[in-house]
């Protein structure tokens, strides 16, 4: 099972939300390039990027912030929020980006994640973020009628990379994540499932690995916080 260690994008600076709240933002640091490099410096496989500020605009808004870090690290990076048409995506897997997130769009048109996932093999994954089992976009900030399986399953012969899930009422919460929600998401498509929204300590983690069927977690906030040690945690990830 692979970290992801999180970096949210505000105003150029690293943040974390809570619940997905604007008005709740901490900032962990000004320089998100170089929280990068520490990230790949411990030893993470991969870094997981999000444009909060595109999430609500529908459009790139930290693109300044991303560029920065595609150009100090050498760790694929993955990014969601605000990425919505072709040309953006495109532009972002030309820029260095491995592989983009579609989560809104994933509702609000399917066709566009089928042929991003044509166009651009392995480098389109799915962003489900969920309020009670059902999936919520534009930033969390509207909830649909459609259910996070149904969604994940009407994806199957896509060809997307991954499903990023993220229980909304997790996020941020330090409570641990909805192990019981992700890991049936996981059984129910043959999609690769990483985890968001709660993964707070080391037991969570393992927890999640002993699953045998999640491919990644996401974690932001208790990283930043100490709670959750990196250097134990990919230890624990490999071993």
């Amino acid at each position: 099972m692979i970290l992801y260690p999180a970096i949210d994008l505000k105003d150029g600076q690293c943040v974390r939300l809570l619940h997905g709240e604007m008005d709740k933002a901490t900032v962990f640091g000004d320089d998100p390039a170089a929280q990068a490099a520490i990230f790949e410096a411990a030893g993470c496989e991969w870094v997981h990027l999000v444009d909060l500020n595109g999430a609500f605009a529908g459009e790139p808004v930290n693109a300044a912030a991303v560029e920065a870090i595609l150009a100090r690290i050498k760790v694929p990076a993955q990014l969601g929020g605000g990425i919505r048409n072709m040309q953006t995506i495109a532009t972002w897997i030309e820029k260095g980006l491995s592989r983009v997130i579609l989560g809104t769009v994933a509702v609000e048109n399917p066709d566009l994640v089928r042929e991003a996932a044509r166009e651009f093999p392995g480098k389109v994954a799915v962003g489900i973020d969920a309020r009670g089992g059902r999936v919520a976009t534009k930033g969390w900030a509207e909830e649909t009628d459609v259910m996070v399986t149904d969604l994940a399953k009407s994806f199957e012969d896509a060809g997307v990379s991954a499903i990023i899930y993220t229980d909304i009422m997790r996020d941020g919460a330090m409570t641990g994540p909805n192990i019981e929600a992700t890991e049936a998401l996981a059984r129910a498509v043959s999609i690769p499932v990483i985890a968001s929204g709660g993964v707070s300590s080391l037991p969570d983690l393992i927890a999640l690995r002993d699953t045998g069927v999640i491919a990644g977690a996401i974690s932001g906030r208790a990283i930043y916080d100490g709670a959750l040690d990196l250097t134990a945690a990919l230890a624990a990830l490999k071993g």
